[in-house]
């Protein structure tokens, strides 16, 4: 595949979960600098981790999709620009350490937001992935920033009632669940 056919094959892994494209298009030694705030096996090298950001993503996501608008070549990699765009219908969890940070519970809401993201490329394959994403537009879709009240409220009786724990064990155990498709 040239560069632009691995970085539209990345986002449709992420779109799709399809195991065989990860395998195609994603190094063994990939590694996502953005798995920070994600469920622990996003961080996992190579295919795995991306199946699990996947997973992840479709969990809060539904009709999840990254129509690319611009793709650009360097030496070192390629430049992506697109959209991510959904409909948050689940739970959308962000970690820290490893740790529930934040559970945004379902609003119904679409997301329709801008983000670049940067790939390294190694052998034919994605090696490396970095993004600057507008993730401050995205929560003000979500109405999470500035907190619109209902909003508000709800993530405070989610993790007051224990279902912000619960819906991030979830979370967590299905990323975990797509990594090992990719054994």
């Amino acid at each position: 595949m040239d560069p632009a056919e691995l970085a539209h094959g990345l986002f449709r892994v992420l779109e799709t979960g399809d195991p065989a494209l990860a395998a195609d298009v994603v190094h063994e030694e990939f590694h996502n600098r953005e798995a920070a705030v994600a469920p622990a096996a996003c961080a996992v090298p190579g295919p795995a981790g991306v199946l699990a950001s996947g997973a992840w993503m479709r969990s809060a996501f539904s009709d999840l999709r990254f129509p690319v608008l611009g793709v650009a070549l360097d030496d070192d990699g390629i430049w992506v620009r697109l959209r991510m765009r959904g409909r948050h219908t689940g739970p959308f969890v962000r970690y820290r350490d490893g740790v529930l940070d934040q559970a945004v519970p379902p609003t119904g809401r679409e997301i329709d937001f801008e983000q670049i993201h940067v790939l390294g490329l190694r052998d034919g394959k994605v090696v490396r992935h970095e993004a600057v994403r507008d993730d401050i537009t995205m929560l003000g879709q979500l109405g999470v920033f500035p907190p619109a009240p209902p909003t508000a409220l709800r993530m405070v009786a989610w993790r007051v009632t224990g279902r912000a724990a619960r819906a991030a064990a979830r979370v967590t155990a299905e990323a975990a669940e797509a990594a090992e498709a990719a054994a």
